[in-house]
């Protein structure tokens, strides 16, 4: 039986016996990646399971409502459980899951909207929180789409969902209050930053609204989050060119200042809207963009589609903590337009055509027995070149390879 630790905000001091108590209960993690440090193999380990851009189109607001009146489920005529529940068992079995929440949310019954300003439905929360997302980033180029009532909105849905969030802040003592989650016994601090805000300024007497992008910045956060107590940092960054698989040239040099220049175990990328790969900087996993957890933009080109769950196993030898990489493709299935027959009728659907949005674990995915070859061909694709993509940058040498090996 899995039974995962508790998450919670911990105080920057606690003495010998209420650390003790603030962690004791932990048990153990089953499934790959997850260890007991009282086993003997070695220190103190935790698992991270981090994904894409949340971005939520008409189109996937439109299957919400559909699949509500399917399942009689969800919040107030939209029910995103059977859109995301693909990856639930991965993203569930982390110790630690962490989302990328883009846009900001709106109310219950809308208005919603898409690019340039996106507003979505606070509905996507809960599934958010079910699918096994312990804590959200939400600092991107859409942060203050709707201004300060945007920001508090979105932070506030992501609190009644049982999220924890950084990157935003409602006043500006959370934005010096460090986000440290206690992670089996471990002291896990998440920050958050983008590179900018669309047409958008920050207001003037709230420049603390968003974390924007800036190596001193970080390094004060990172700053802030040790001198709290955390043991871990994890940065996640918003930055890079959208739809371009290969990291800018600004982005690299950001990376190597950063592993060179910080302490920051692990940097996540976001922003690009496509998958791009994952490099060892000088000791330090750098994951350049994972994709997209879920969208569906105007044109999908394909890449669009695909994503990476990015998973990370955190185990402490002596003074030091060494971080093993895994990545497993993703994919949002997407409906083709409806044919019709010459006389304008809806033509019968394809015996394997794709009839819903959904998205999958493509390894998991291709375990399918009932799969059409169009539809196995098109998830080889994926999981391929995301896997190209990946290792673009040398990455197999220092251990990157998927969590699931892609089935024969």
């Amino acid at each position: 039986m899995t039974r995962r630790c508790s998450r919670r905000i911990l105080p920057a001091r606690l003495t010998p016996i209420a650390l003790v108590l603030a962690v004791a209960g932990c048990g153990l993690v089953g499934g790959e990646g997850g260890s007991d440090a009282s086993s003997g193999k070695g220190g103190r380990s935790f698992t991270v399971a981090a994904a894409g851009d949340i971005l939520l189109h008409p189109q996937l607001i439109d299957q919400a409502r559909a699949d509500a009146k399917r399942t009689g489920k969800g919040s107030q005529g939209l029910d995103f459980g059977p859109l995301m529940a693909g990856i639930k068992p991965v993203i569930s079995k982390a110790d630690l899951g962490i989302c990328h929440m883009e846009p900001v949310i709106g109310e219950p019954k809308g208005p919603f909207e898409s690019y340039p300003n996106f507003l979505i439905p606070p509905q996507i929360a809960g599934t958010i929180k079910d699918v096994g997302y312990d804590t959200c980033s939400t600092a991107s180029n859409h942060s203050i789409d709707h201004g300060y009532a945007g920001v508090k909105r979105t932070l506030d849905t992501l609190d009644a969902a049982g999220l924890k969030h950084t990157g935003s802040f409602r006043t500006r003592k959370d934005s010096l209050t460090p986000l440290i989650m206690d992670v089996k016994g471990v002291k896990v601090a998440q920050i958050s930053f983008a590179f900018g805000f669309n047409a958008h300024e920050l207001p003037a007497d709230k420049p603390w609204l968003v974390n924007k992008n800036g190596l001193t910045r970080i390094k004060t956060a990172e700053r802030q989050a040790r001198k709290a107590g955390a043991e871990i940092v994890i940065l996640s960054i918003h930055w890079g060119r959208e739809h371009h698989p290969n990291p800018s040239t600004p982005q690299l040099e950001f990376a190597r200042r950063l592993a060179r220049e910080t302490g920051i175990d692990l940097v996540i990328g976001h922003h690009a809207h496509v998958v791009q790969p994952m490099e060892k900087v000088d000791g330090t996993w750098i994951a350049y963009g994972l994709g997209n957890q879920v969208a569906r933009h105007d044109v999908p080109t394909g890449l669009t589609e695909e994503g990476v769950i990015g998973w990370f196993t955190f185990t402490q030898h002596g003074g030091r903590w060494d971080v093993e990489a895994r990545y497993e493709p993703t994919l949002v299935e997407i409906p083709p337009d409806p044919d019709v027959t010459t006389d304008g009728t809806p033509a019968e659907p394809a015996e394997d055509q794709v009839e819903d949005y959904r998205l999958v674990d493509v390894a998991a995915e291709l375990k399918r027995d009932d799969l059409g070859d169009q539809e196995r061909s098109r998830l080889r694709l994926a999981f391929e070149r995301t896997e190209g993509t990946m290792l673009n940058r040398g990455a197999a040498k220092d251990g990157l390879k998927p969590l699931t090996e892609l089935p024969g």
